[in-house]
């Protein structure tokens, strides 16, 4: 069933920006907090694929429906269930978080759609999905993902110092955000390290996950840096601001574009939005879940946000408090000119 009745006709993916994510446990509020994120600023329209927990889905649909129609024109939504395609689904189920390496089957499950952006629940939008979606068109003849590195600096990187796997580049890739050409994944063989052909997409996936199970940490996250280490043709890296996390800032500034242009998706990973830990990240959160739909954004969202951020100073991440605001001003100013010039137009006829 898709959501708002009025809107159920699917538009082709050319009109409709796909947005994935799985839900889990207890993770029903922060993904209603980022998919409330993605619709506060972008501008067309879109189509979210929500995988849940058979008991989350009524709490989905309740929720949705009860956010105001001038936001709920602006998308529609699937919800389906957790299924896994090959292998053995306990296993996958259990692989780190609960459900997390759902992920790992949007290419064979949602064989209609062809290209997606995945982000992991607690990931918040701070500027219009637009200009993500826009990577898309960047990809050269080979490259069917993207996603950012897991770091910047290889001496403290995870993956540089523990992993026992393979993985990608220098410091490896964070799956939290992950855009996608799932046209291209289902029409590429790829290389690996069990035979000497290429496998397709669902065909690597179980023998894959049982060849390396004992030396993962990471689950899915490390499955996927496996197939990109083998296929690293395939891969678009995209700066850190695009997945800006604790890392980033919490042992001293080491996202370069996100001191220049600002963090324009933050990933709020290690259940920094429920502890105190780091208090601008859980700001953050807090503002834009307690933000009423139809408010003024720099009421109601901007200054609420400044004067928390007064509050987190003495953590290296509050000490950059631009570094968070930057994008977040600059898709507001373009909300207000957007309508200013709607509003002067339509005066305008009279």
């Amino acid at each position: 069933k898709l959501g708002d009745q009025k809107h159920s006709k699917e538009p082709s993916s050319l009109q409709c920006m796909h947005l994935a994510v799985v839900a889990c446990g207890d993770r029903l509020e922060e993904t209603l907090i980022m998919l409330k994120s993605a619709v506060l600023f972008s501008s067309r329209r879109l189509c979210f694929h929500i995988f849940a927990e058979d008991s989350l889905k009524p709490e989905f649909e309740k929720k949705l429906k009860e956010w105001p129609s001038s936001y709920t024109k602006k998308f529609q939504y699937n919800i389906y269930p957790i299924t896994f395609s090959v292998g053995n689904a306990q296993e996958w189920k259990k692989l780190f978080k609960p459900c997390a390496a759902q992920r790992l089957f949007l290419p064979v499950i949602l064989k209609d759609v062809d290209s997606l952006l995945y982000v992991d629940t607690d990931v918040l939008f701070l500027r219009p999905i637009d200009d993500i979606w826009h990577i898309l068109n960047e990809f050269n003849s080979t490259q069917l993902a993207a996603m950012a590195p897991e770091h910047e600096i290889p001496k403290i990187g995870w993956y540089s110092r523990f992993a026992r796997h393979p993985y990608y580049g220098t410091t490896g890739v964070n799956s939290g955000v992950m855009l996608m050409n799932l046209t291209r994944i289902r029409n590429t063989q790829f290389k690996n390290s069990m035979i000497p052909s290429g496998l397709t997409w669902e065909e690597m996936l179980y023998p894959l996950y049982q060849k390396y199970k004992n030396y993962i940490t990471w689950g899915d996250q490390d499955l996927l840096n496996i197939i990109f280490y083998f296929n690293p043709e395939c891969l678009y890296v995209f700066p850190c601001q695009w997945n800006y996390r604790p890392d980033h800032c919490m042992y001293g500034s080491n996202c370069k574009g996100a001191e220049e242009e600002g963090v324009s998706i933050l990933h709020g990973n290690r259940g920094v939005y429920h502890d105190d830990k780091q208090p601008t990240f859980k700001a953050l959160y807090e503002v834009i879940r307690d933000f009423p739909f139809e408010d003024n954004l720099f009421q109601s969202l901007y200054y609420p946000l400044q004067s928390k951020f007064l509050d987190t100073v003495h953590t290296l991440c509050g000490r950059i408090p631009q570094v968070f605001l930057k994008q977040i001003e600059k898709t507001m100013k373009k909300v207000y000119e957007n309508r200013v010039i709607v509003y002067l137009g339509a005066n305008h006829r009279y």
